[in-house]
C-alpha cells in the first residue's frame, strides 16, 4: 500500500534498519555522542541556536510552548484543528487567551493580528501554524512575525511547523519557537517532538520554566549536556540522526526545491482534472482538494490502486482529500496517485480518462 497521508509518512528502509540495532541506555557516553550529533544536525535544519527533543507527539511541544513561553495572555490563530488545539491547551491551564478565527481555507490577516496586539498590551505570546494541515493552508507567518516584532519585540512568536519543517526553508529571524514532529517530513514513527528556540526564547525559559515533565528549563539544561531530563526516546533519536544525515547528504535546499516542484506539479495536474484546490494559500506540504466525491475517490484509490490518502475532519470530513508531499516522496509515486485519481473520476462518470493528469504532472515536474 502506497502511504501518501500527510502524517504519518512512510519510514524508509535504511532508517528502519538504523533503528533496529542494539538498544542503548540513554545515560551512556555512546548515546550522548549520538544525541550531540543529532542536536547539531537539528540546529542546522532549523537555523536556530537551540533545538530541544521531547519524548511526545507534536501536541506535547505545543503544550510546552504555551506553558513555558506565555506568561500573561496568548493570541491564538485558529484556521483549523491545530490552531484550535492551541486554544484548548490555554483553556486546560486556565490561561487567558484571545482567538482570531478564520475559515479553514483562509490565511490569517497580518493587519488583524497587528490591530489585536496594539489594542491589547497584555498579549505576550502569539501561537500560529505555518501550515494548518487540517486544510492544507499556509499562513503568512514570517510576515506576521516581522510586523509583530517591529511593534512589540518582546512578544514571543510560536510557530507550529510540524508540517513545514523539512518541507521548505523557514525564515526564523522573528520566530521564537518552531515546533516539529518526527512523523512528518522527518519520516520517522510518531513519538518525538522538536522545539527550535531563539535567543529571546532561551532567555525567557532560563528565567522561568513551568511544569514538571514538559519543563523546558530543565530540558534545556540537560540537553546542553547531551542528555535529557527524563528517559530519552533513544530509538527514535537514533533514527532521527540517520534521517538528518540522509537529508544533509541530499542537501536541504535541494530537498526544498524538489518538494516545491512536486507539490506545484501535483496541484496543476489536479486542477487540469477540474478539481478544486481547497485553501486560498496552499501549503507545499500537501495538496488538499475540495470535492463532494472525496470519500468515493479515496475508497477507489485504496481498494483498486493501493493508494492511501487522507480525508478531511469535522465540517470537511466528507468533502476533502489530501495528498502528502512531505519527506522523500518520489515523482513516480505521485504520478501513480494522480493517474489513479483520474481513473477514479472516470469510474464515477465525472470525466473520461485520457491521461491528462500524468501529462500535466510530467510536464511540470520536468521543467
Amino acid at each position: 500500500m502506497l502511504l501518501l497521508t500527510p502524517g504519518p509518512t512512510p519510514v524508509p528502509e535504511d532508517i528502519r534498519i538504523a533503528m533496529a540495532g542494539e538498544t542503548l541506555h540513554h545515560r551512556t557516553p555512546e548515546f550522548e555522542e549520538i544525541f550531540s550529533k543529532t542536536r547539531e544536525l537539528l540546529k542546522e535544519l532549523f537555523g536556530m541556536p537551540e533545538v530541544l527533543m521531547l519524548a511526545s507527539s507534536g501536541t506535547g511541544a505545543m503544550e510546552a510552548c504555551v506553558t513555558n513561553l506565555c506568561k500573561s495572555k496568548a493570541l491564538v490563530i485558529n484556521a483549523g484543528k491545530f490552531g484550535e488545539r492551541f486554544g484548548k491547551i490555554c483553556e486546560a491551564y486556565n490561561k487567558e487567551y484571545k482567538e482570531l478565527k478564520y475559515d479553514w481555507d483562509t490565511p490569517a490577516s497580518t493587519k488583524e493580528v497587528i490591530q489585536t496586539i496594539e489594542e491589547d498590551e497584555s498579549i505576550d505570546a502569539i501561537f500560529i501554524q505555518i501550515c494548518e494541515s487540517a486544510g492544507g493552508l499556509r499562513h503568512p507567518v514570517e510576515e506576521i512575525a516581522s510586523r509583530v516584532k517591529e511593534i512589540r519585540p518582546e512578544i514571543m512568536v510560536i510557530a507550529d511547523g510540524v508540517t513545514a519543517v523539512g518541507v521548505e526553508k523557514i525564515d526564523c529571524s522573528n520566530i521564537d519557537a518552531l515546533i516539529s514532529g518526527s512523523q512528518k517530513a522527518l519520516m520517522l514513527p510518531p513519538g518525538l517532538s522538536l522545539v527550535g528556540l531563539s535567543s529571546n526564547a532561551i532567555e525567557t525559559i532560563e528565567n522561568g520554566g513551568f511544569g514538571y515533565y514538559l519543563n523546558l528549563k530543565s530540558e534545556l539544561k540537560k540537553q546542553r549536556a547531551n542528555t535529557t531530563a527524563y528517559t530519552a526516546a533513544t530509538t527514535l533519536i537514533i533514527g532521527l540522526k540517520a534521517m538528518l544525515e540522509k537529508m544533509r547528504e541530499i542537501g536541504f535546499e535541494k530537498l526544498y526545491e524538489e518538494t516545491k516542484k512536486s507539490s506545484d506539479a501535483t496541484k496543476e495536474a489536479l486542477k487540469a482534472l477540474g478539481l478544486k484546490i481547497f485553501p486560498k494559500t496552499p501549503a507545499r506540504a500537501m495538496s488538499a482538494v475540495y470535492d463532494e466525491d472525496a470519500p468515493k475517490i479515496r475508497k477507489i484509490l485504496k481498494t483498486k490502486y493501493e493508494v492511501n490518502i487522507a480525508g478531511g475532519q469535522e465540517h470537511v470530513k466528507n468533502t476533502l482529500f489530501r495528498i502528502n508531499h512531505m519527506g522523500l516522496v518520489k515523482p513516480y509515486e505521485l504520478s501513480w496517485t494522480l493517474n489513479a485519481i483520474e481513473l477514479a473520476l472516470d469510474e464515477l462518470g465525472r470525466r473520461a480518462y485520457d491521461g491528462t493528469a500524468n501529462a500535466i504532472f510530467t510536464k511540470e515536474i520536468t521543467k
